[in-house]
This record gives C-alpha cells, structure tokens and sequence, in this order.
C-alpha cells in the first residue's frame, strides 16, 4: 500500500487526537503573542528606509548623531480666518508662551515669529524627550493651546508638530481602522452564515483567521529584530490573515461537508479533504509565499518588512488549516452544522446539480474561441487606462482635510512657507573643513534667497554636529510636496550643491527631505520592478508546472492572472488619477498612484488569484484523471468549485472594499485595486476567460504530460447540457486502477477495483453517470 501524503497523516493525527491538535494551536498563538510582545518591535528607523540620494542623506545626517528634539509650532491667526488683530495676537502670543514654560513636557520656548503678510504669529516650543513618543507626551501642550483659544476672543490656536501631528493623524488612522475590524468580521460572518446555513460552520474560519492573524504578529515582531519593520507590517498581516485564513478554512470544510454527505465518517470525510482541499491549500499558500518573496528583490527596507509580515502569516493560515482545522471538525463533528439557519440551511443543502453555473458556463463551452476574444477583449478594455499611470508617493497634500490637524497644517504652510515642503542638504567632510563646508553653505543660501523656487519667510540655520563632521540645512519651498514646482526646486538644488562642494576637499554631500524620498523611492521601484516581476513569474511557472506537471497550465495559469492584474491597475488609474469618483469614495485626486502600490499589488494579486486557479484547476484536473472529455471535466471542475470560489472571492471583496472607506489615500487605492483585481478574477476569469481557454485547448491543456494512461479511451460524452437519453444506452467507459498517476506510464491492469479520487468512484458496477453519493444521473460521466 502507497504512503498516503504528508497532508493526509497530519489530519488524520489531529483528527484522531483532537484535544492534543487544539492544545498545541493554542499553546502556539499564546507563545507567539508572549514572545512578540516581550521582544518588542524593531522599527525601521530614516537611514534604513532611504534610497538613492536621498538615503545618502539620511546616512550623512545620522551619521552626525544629532540630537533629536520633538519640535512644536502654535500658530495664532484670526479666527475668522481674516486680518489678525496686532494687539490681540501679542496678547494670545504672549499667554501661549507663559502657558508652554509652566509645562513639565517643555523643554524651551521661543519667542513668537511674526508672519510675512502679517496675519499670523508662530511660537515655537521644543519638547523633552525623544520624538518617539512624542504624540503620547503631548496632550498638555495641546491642552494649553485649547484653554489660551478659549482666554482669547478672536483667535484661533492651532497646533503643529512632531507630537501633535502624529497624535492627530494616528488618531484618525486608528479610528479607520477600528471601524474597517468592525464592519469586516461581521460582514464575513454574515458571508459565511449564507454560505454554510449554520452558525458554528461559519464562525470555526473567522476565529481560526484571526488566531492565525495574533499568531502572525507574534511572529511578525520576533523578526523584526532580523528585518526591521514598517509601522504598515500589522494591517498588511490583518488584511492577508482575513483574507487566506478564510479562505482555506473555506476550502477544506466545504470538502469536508460534501464527503460527509456522500455517507463518509468523519474522520474518513477529513482524511479525503486533506488529501484534496489539504493538498490545494499547501500549494496555494506555496504560491502566494513565492509571489510575496519577490518584494525582498526591491532591495528597499519596507518592502522585504511587508514580505515578511505577509509570508509570516500566510504560512501560519496553511499550517492552521492542516492542523488545528481537522481537530476542530473531528471534535464538533455534528455539531459544526449547529445552530441552524432555517431558510440558509435547506438553501445550502439542496441536492442535485445547480442551474445557474451550467447556464453560465454554456457560453464558453459551446463557443469557446467566440467567448475567449470577447472576455479577454474587455479585459484589455479595462487594462488601457493603466498605460497612463503616473507614481507619486503619498504626502500631506493626499490626507483628508476633514482631519483637524491636516486643516492646522495647511494654515500654517500658507503663512509660513518654509514649515511645509523642506529640502535637506547634508553635508560630510573632515572636522578640519568645518569653515569651508559653512562658507560653501551660505553661500547656496544666498542663492536660494534670489529665486521664487524657495521660501523666504525665514532665513535656514546651518546645523553642525559636535565632531564637526557633518553640517545640514533645511531649505523650504513653498510650494506643495507633489507639485510640480516641489519637484522642479528639487532639481535645482541636487545641480547648486556639488557645484557649492567642489571647492571642499573630501565633502560628501546629498539632497534629502520628503520631496526627495518621493522621487527617489518612485525612480528605484521603477528601476527594481522587472526584476520582481520576473522572479515572480518565474518561480509561479515552475511551481505550476511541478504541481500539475503541465508547461500549458503553468503558462495559462501565468497569462490568465497578468491579464487580470492589468485590468484591476486599469481601474486603479481610472478612478484615482481623474476626479469622478472623489465624491464617491472622498478623497482628492492628486493625478497619480501611490508609488509603491503597483508592485505591492502585484505581488499580493499574483498571490490570492492562484488561490482560486489552482483550487479550480484541480478539480478540473480531477475529473479528467476519471476519464471525463475535456469539455465535461471542465464544466464539472468549475461548476463544483464554483459555490466555493465564489463564497471566498465575495469575503475577499467584502474586506478589501472597507479599506476603500479608509481616510489615507494608500490604503483607498489599495482596497479598491485588490477588491476589483478579484471581482474581475471570479466573475470574467473563472467563468468566461479559463473555461473557454481550456476547452479549446482541448488535450493541450496537460501537455506535453497526459490525463490517462496510455492505451486506455476516455471518449466520454462531450456535452454541457445533461443527455436525454437513460444512462443504460449510454456506453460503458474504461476502468481506472486506484493507483492511476497522472504523467506515469502504463502498467499492467490490476483486477477492477473501485476508483475513489476527489469525491467520485467508479467500481465497474456502476452505470455511467452514477456518482457513489447520488442516484443515477444521465448524461454525468463516471470515475
């Protein structure tokens, strides 16, 4: 007798030894969550996170070791927002300056600055402490501002900073996001509530999503200390967690459900739901992990931290399902389809062949070459509006101007230029070059201050570090970060600095700031984008091909899944490069897409689509190992994976649609293109564009490998409608061993023994088109 598959013995363990699995698996997520939090996280500090020119920068400025001091501008305009009255603004000014030295968290207070047009006065205060924490240290300071507004009839006290704006933004943010976890899980419960009929059914993937999702935090924070991690690491592991977790427990316990029903025990139904759905579930989490591992080949810090967060995870969501899943079903066993919803229930336990998906699939079947040029025509259609992209990072000028603090910000740029949009120029060279290097600065300031590009509102400070090494300044422009002005400033001032240093032996010097990151972080993911793509596709067409031993499915797998990413970037662009659908979806469009969304998404994309093509695909696969046509092994592959693919694609859009409602731009653009990407992969993929490829490739489908031994006919009927006439007339098919492999050689006929494979059998006694679960059905073909 062969071994049975590693996914087979592993649930049959746990399904034997429930209370061992499901001790373990909690044992595991608590040990993850206590190590995690007692490691602490590793964040991803400036000089990590840089690249090109602007991470010289920050390496020349870290380098220095400046003392980091969390900085804090209380602006005071008329609250009107008209002329401030002189008087009153000293006056306001005056009690703001009083107030901030009384504080325990200030550490200095300058004297107010008053506005070039005269209508605001700035008061700058330095914190105590580090930045780090600022936003949680500077509720006083904001607290002062609030009670001097209040003293003060007229004036308005705003307040802008390290602190301040952290806390305002993370504020927001969190609200976000604490609303998206609210909506989400009960819309995927509700989801899963019409997909099962029964409560227990549908909350064991949800609890088991969000087990795996603590597990991955966990984990996600140990390795930070190996790849430090981005602020972004634990909504990219909520987001994937839902999504796969979901998904796979989806998988298996609906193949479980259906063995059951075709009279299996339970652990008899669970060993066949591994060694299918299990054995699915591992080569769709190995192609989702291969996708993701592509990002470390961006060579850029936040990348291979979002790499890691998503490999963690969907590792874990594979290991949940064939361990834990199989011991939660053998131990609930009846139970899992308690409580039941009356009318949910009778709708989900309907017996007999649906409708809907054969009427669907006829189009494809019967026409395949007519339906494949239409389908993939509007999927080009859709893609033709990403030939237009344009990558820009996200800057203040993308956040919603309902947030207070973003309102605050944008008063204070406009009367103090020089606070918004700053270039830094960092300077190294030897201590004894000091005067050189401050001669060469000054300089450049005196020509900055002749030209409109820059503000004016305040003359730079040239900053030095203790050792005299390194020297910086902060130059403003006044014009906003993603303008084209910002950018044109930029340039000009990356042409004076060498010109400046060239007289200065052995000065390194580098052109930092927002504006700058921006461009450099968009022209390196330009620059690095071929590469991940290969490698992804690469690596995808190998897995492919080792898991079905077919180059025809591995490159249609590939083309299908390019085709509908380009559709969903062709959305992307059409809704967030024009102004349509701001009302919509509340935003303000600033003509491009975040930069580092496209390869993000593809990546992500590329992963979760295989998910539903290689599920699909092996049922397909399956009923042609039975013996079926290509046409009927297709339209039975995809009409009994349909109920499934399309219960976890619409939990899938559900959650990706709620971070389109999201305040910051990134993650809007991020749920509408991974919302869209799986619409348009269940809907025009799985129902037009893959049937109707694979049915006129016919026998291509499996080459340059085959379905069935050689020798042995598997002319079954070849029709998308059931045939009229009685199964009895019908002709008796071929006999397959229970040994049968796909791709391996004849071998000699074993007496006939009965054929299980996928939930089908076929024992030499049936008549054709008779399942071992239902009565006689003409026109059904037999394994």
């Amino acid at each position: 007798m062969r071994k049975k598959p590693a996914t087979v013995r592993i649930a049959r363990w746990s399904a034997t030894h429930p209370w061992s699995a499901i001790g373990l698996w909690a044992v595991f997520v608590a040990a993850c969550l206590v190590l995690g939090g007692a490691a602490g996280t590793n964040a991803i500090s400036d000089e990590e996170s840089g690249v090109r020119e602007s991470g010289r920068a920050g390496k020349i400025v870290h380098s220095g070791d400046f003392p980091e001091k969390a900085e804090e501008n209380v602006l005071i305009t008329a609250e009107d927002g008209g002329k401030l009255d002189p008087a009153a603004g000293r006056e306001a000014a005056a009690d703001v300056v009083e107030r901030m030295k009384a504080l325990d968290e200030v550490e200095d207070v300058g004297d107010p600055v008053p506005a070039p047009d005269g209508e605001a006065l700035l008061v700058p205060v330095t914190m105590k402490g580090d930045t780090e924490n600022a936003d949680r240290r500077v509720q006083p300071l904001l607290d002062a501002g609030a009670s001097v507004q209040d003293a003060h009839e007229g004036v308005r006290v705003d307040e802008v900073g390290t602190g301040s704006t952290a806390k305002g933004l993370s504020e927001t943010l969190g609200e976000d996001f604490k609303k998206a976890e609210l909506i989400s899980l009960p819309l995927t419960l509700l989801i899963l509530l019409v997909v099962f009929g029964a409560i227990i059914a549908a909350g064991v993937p949800v609890v088991l999503a969000l087990s795996c999702v603590g597990a991955a935090v966990g984990l996600s924070t140990l390795a930070s200390h190996v790849l430090p991690e981005t602020s972004a690491v634990g909504n990219v592991i909520l987001l994937m967690g839902m999504a796969v977790g979901v998904d796979y427990s989806l998988f298996y316990l609906k193949r479980e459900r259906e063995e059951r029903r075709a009279g299996k025990s339970h652990v008899d139904a669970i060993e066949v739901a591994a060694e299918t759905s299990g054995h699915t579930v591992v080569v769709s989490g190995t192609t989702v992990i291969v996708a993701m591992a592509g990002l470390y080949l961006a060579h850029e810090a936040t990348f291979a931290s979002l790499a890691t967060g998503s490999i963690i995870v969907v590792a874990v969501a594979v290991l949940a399902s064939l361990t834990v899943l199989p011991a939660l079903l053998a131990k609930l066993g009846r139970w899992v389809d308690k409580p039941k919803v009356p009318f949910l229930w009778r709708l989900t336990m309907r017996s007999g062949e649906s409708r809907v998906w054969p009427a669907l699939l006829r189009p494809a079947l019967s026409k395949p070459f007519i339906t494949l040029v239409v389908s993939v025509g509007a999927l080009l259609l859709l893609a033709v509006p990403a030939l237009d992209m344009k990558l820009k990072q996200p800057g203040s000028d993308d956040l919603s101007r309902d947030i207070a603090v973003v309102r605050a910000m944008d008063r204070l740029t406009a009367h103090f230029p020089s606070k918004g949009t700053v270039h830094q120029v960092a300077v190294r060279a030897p201590a004894d070059r000091a005067d050189d290097v401050k001669t060469a600065l000054n300089g450049l300031l005196e020509r900055t201050a002749k030209d409109e590009l820059f503000a004016h509102d305040s003359t730079p400070t040239i900053e030095a570090s203790e050792d005299g090494r390194v020297h910086t300044v902060d130059v403003g422009t006044p014009f906003q970060p993603k303008s084209d002005g910002a950018r044109e400033s930029l340039d000009v001032l990356r042409e004076w600095v060498p010109h400046a240093m060239a007289d200065v032996p052995g000065a390194e010097s580098a052109v930092g700031g927002k504006v700058a990151q921006g461009v450099d972080f968009t022209a390196h993911l330009e620059e690095r984008m071929p590469w991940v793509v290969g490698f992804v596709l690469l690596l995808t067409f190998v897995t492919m091909v080792l898991i079905f031993r077919s180059i025809a499915v591995a490159l249609s797998a590939i083309l299908l899944n390019l085709l509908s990413a380009a559709a969903a970037f062709g959305v992307l662009v059409a809704v967030f490069q024009n102004t349509w659908a701001e009302g919509l979806l509340d935003f303000h469009s600033s003509g491009a897409v975040v930069s580092w969304l496209p390869l993000f998404l593809f990546v992500v994309l590329f992963g979760l689509s295989m998910d539903y093509h290689v599920f699909v695909v092996s049922r397909i696969r399956e009923a042609a190992l039975a013996g079926a046509p290509t046409r009927t092994a297709v339209r039975e592959g995809i009409t009994r994976s349909a109920g499934v693919v399309t219960s976890a694609a619409i939990v899938m859009v559900g959650v990706f649609a709620i971070f389109g409602t999201l305040s910051m731009v990134e993650f809007k653009q991020l749920g509408v293109g991974l919302a869209a990407a799986i619409l348009l992969d269940a809907v025009i993929i799985r129902i037009y564009v893959l049937p109707a490829l694979m049915t006129a490739l016919g026998k291509g489908n499996w080459w340059p490998g085959r379905v069935s031994r050689p020798g042995v006919p598997t002319s079954l009927p070849d029709q998308t409608e059931p045939a009229s006439r009685n199964a009895e007339e019908q002709p008796q098919y071929a006999r397959f061993a229970a040994e049968q492999q796909y791709g391996q050689p004849s071998a000699p006929q074993a007496p006939p023994q009965p054929y299980q494979q996928g939930g089908y059998r076929h024992d030499g006694h049936q008549r054709p088109g008779q399942y071992h679960d239902e009565a006689p059905r003409p026109g059904s073909y037999q394994q």
